[in-house]
C-alpha cells in the first residue's frame, strides 16, 4: 500500500470513524527529530506525540524544538495523555493502555483495556484514567493506584473524545456512530444524559468554565456548542473538512480545531461562536494540543509526520518539528513538573 494509497486511513480518527459506521476494522501500526524554525518558550516545556505507524511516543522539548526522547509502547498509538503533575504518560494501543514514566521515559506498566481504545484522558486528581474503547462501545475506568481496569462503562456507538469536569465528577463522551455526547457521573459509573449533536462527534473540550462542550464533528464539518447546564446543543459553528481535534486556551477565550481534510485549524472565538482564523498546518492534522499556558497550540500532522506549533498571539503556524511515522494524538505539560 502506498502513502496515498493510504489516505482513507491516514489518521486513527478517521479510521475509528469508518469503523464505527461502515463495520468492523483495526489499527495497525523509531522517530526521528529536527530543530524547530524559532524557538519555543520556556513555559511550555514537554510535548508528547502518538505515532500510530512507529509504534512509539515522540517526546519533544519545546524549549529547542528538538525530539529528545521515542519511547516504544504497543502497536498503533494513536492516543496520549498526561498526568497533571506530568509524571506519568497513558498511551492507547493494541486494546491495552502503555504507561510511561515521564521521568525516565520508559514503559512502566501495560493495562489491557477493551477493543480498540482510541481515546484517554486523566481525571483531575490523577486516581482514575478514562479509556473509550471504540470497539467495545465502553469506557474503561483505570485505577491509577492498582494499574488496573476497576470499572467498565457502557455508552453510545463508537466512543472516541472525552473530557472531564475540573471537580472530577462529570465524564463527557463523544459517540462517534451515534451522533451524540453521553454524560457520565463518574462516581457511580452511570450514564444520566445523551446529548444529540453533529454527525460524527470525534473529539470535544470543556471550558474552563465549566459551562460549555465544544463537540468536533467529523463528517458534518461543524462544531457544536453544548450548554452544559440546560444538557443540550445550543448552537453549531462551520468550520474545514472533517474537524478532528480539538482543544481551548486556558482564558477560554478561542476554541482551536484541527481539520483533518482541508489541511488547517480554525479559531473560533467562544464570545462571538463564529470562526475569525483559519491556520495553515501540515498534511492531514487530526491530534491538537494547547499549551498548559495558552501560548501554542500543538497539532499533529499525519500525512506529513510532523508537528505544527501555532503561536496563538499571531494565529499564525510559527514551527514544525519532525516526530514519528503517523503522528496522531498530541499532549503538552509542564516539563518542570515532569
Amino acid at each position: 500500500m502506498t502513502r496515498h494509497q493510504d489516505m482513507g486511513q491516514r489518521a486513527a480518527v478517521v479510521l475509528c470513524v469508518t469503523a464505527a459506521l461502515m463495520g468492523p476494522g483495526s489499527l495497525a501500526g523509531a522517530s526521528a527529530g529536527s530543530p524547530a524554525a524559532g524557538p519555543f518558550p520556556r513555559h511550555d516545556a514537554l510535548v508528547y506525540v502518538a505515532n500510530l505507524h512507529s509504534d512509539t511516543v515522540s517526546v519533544v522539548d519545546a524549549v529547542t524544538g528538538m525530539v529528545v526522547g521515542s519511547v516504544p509502547v504497543g502497536d498503533g498509538p494513536d492516543s496520549v495523555a498526561v498526568s497533571p503533575d506530568g509524571s506519568r504518560v497513558y498511551v492507547t494501543a493494541a486494546d491495552t493502555v502503555s504507561v510511561i514514566d515521564a521521568r525516565t521515559r520508559t514503559v512502566i506498566a501495560t493495562v489491557a483495556v477493551g477493543d480498540e481504545p482510541s481515546r484517554v484522558t486523566v481525571s483531575p486528581d490523577h486516581r482514575n484514567v478514562y479509556v473509550a474503547n471504540v470497539g467495545s462501545d465502553n469506557v474503561s475506568v483505570i485505577s491509577t493506584r492498582t494499574r488496573s481496569v476497576t470499572d467498565t462503562i457502557a455508552v453510545g456507538d463508537a466512543p472516541l473524545g472525552m473530557a472531564v469536569t475540573p471537580d472530577g465528577c462529570t465524564l463527557y463522551v463523544a459517540n462517534a456512530a451515534s451522533g451524540t455526547v453521553s454524560v457520565v457521573r463518574t462516581a457511580t459509573g452511570t450514564v444520566t444524559g445523551t446529548v444529540p449533536v453533529g454527525s460524527g462527534p470525534t473529539a470535544l473540550v470543556l471550558t474552563p468554565d465549566a459551562r460549555h462542550l465544544y463537540v468536533s464533528n467529523l463528517t458534518s464539518d461543524d462544531v457544536s456548542v453544548v450548554d452544559v447546564h440546560d444538557g443540550a446543543e445550543s448552537d453549531r459553528i462551520p468550520v474545514g473538512d472533517q474537524p478532528a481535534g480539538i482543544g481551548v486556551r486556558p482564558d477560554g477565550r478561542q476554541v482551536y480545531v484541527a481539520n483533518l481534510g482541508s489541511d488547517n485549524v480554525s479559531v473560533i472565538s467562544t464570545r462571538g461562536r463564529a470562526v475569525t482564523d483559519t491556520v495553515a498546518v501540515g498534511d492531514g492534522p487530526n491530534g491538537l494540543a494547547v499549551s498548559p499556558g495558552g501560548s501554542l497550540v500543538y497539532v499533529s500532522n499525519f500525512d506529513s509526520d510532523t508537528l505544527s506549533v501555532i503561536d496563538t498571539s499571531t494565529a499564525r503556524a510559527a514551527d514544525t518539528v519532525a516526530v514519528g511515522d503517523g503522528p496522531t494524538g498530541v499532549a503538552a505539560a509542564q516539563g518542570k513538573k515532569a
